[in-house]
C-alpha cells in the first residue's frame, strides 16, 4: 500500500473541498440556506484534516485495518486461531448447559422443625402447609369505620400468618 504523501494529499484535499463548495452553491440555490451551509460544513473537512495533520493519522488506522484485514483472510495461522476461539467458546456454552443439567446431590438430613411461630435459634419457624390458618372472627356490625380498619387489619394479619408470623 503506498505511503503517506504530503506533496500529494494537499491538491487532493484542496480539489475536494472545491468540489464541495460549488455543490454547496448549488444546493444554497436549490434547498435553501440549511442545506448550503451544510454541504460547506462537510466541504471544509479534507483541508482541515490536512491542515491539522490528522489525515495522516485516518490514513494510517485505514492502510493498518487493510492490512489487518489481508493477513486475516490470507493467514493460515490466523485461520487455525480463529477456529480454537471457537472452539473455546463452544465449550464454555456446552459446560454452562452440563452444569444445568446436573443431578442434584443427595439432600442433607433435616432437622425436626418447631411449630409455626415458636422461636428458633435461626428465627421463627415457618408455617407448616398442613396446620391450617385460623380466620379471625368477623366483628359484630358496627359503624363503618371500625369495620373498614378491622377488615384491614384481619388482611394484614392473613399475610402475617401466611409468612409464619404471629
Amino acid at each position: 500500500m503506498p505511503d503517506f504523501n504530503d506533496l500529494t494529499l494537499l491538491p487532493f484535499c484542496a480539489g475536494l473541498t472545491l468540489l464541495g463548495l460549488i455543490g454547496s452553491w448549488f444546493a444554497w440555490r436549490r434547498r435553501g440556506a440549511a442545506a448550503g451551509v451544510r454541504g460547506v460544513a462537510w466541504s471544509l473537512l479534507p483541508v482541515s484534516l490536512y491542515l491539522t495533520g490528522l489525515l495522516e493519522l485516518v490514513w494510517d488506522v485505514v492502510r493498518s485495518a487493510v492490512s489487518w484485514v489481508s493477513h486475516l483472510i490470507f493467514s493460515p495461522t490466523v485461520w487455525a486461531g480463529a477456529a480454537l476461539f471457537g472452539v473455546s467458546v463452544v465449550l464454555y456454552v456446552v459446560s454452562g448447559v452440563a452444569k444445568g443439567r446436573r443431578s442434584p446431590e443427595k439432600p442433607a438430613k433435616t432437622k425436626p422443625t418447631a411449630p409455626a411461630g415458636e422461636l428458633t435459634s435461626t428465627g421463627p419457624a415457618p408455617a407448616s402447609a398442613s396446620a391450617p390458618a385460623a380466620k379471625p372472627a368477623k366483628a359484630p356490625k358496627g359503624a363503618k369505620a371500625s369495620q373498614q380498619e378491622s377488615s384491614e387489619f384481619d388482611e394484614i394479619e392473613d399475610i402475617l400468618k401466611r409468612h409464619g408470623i404471629n
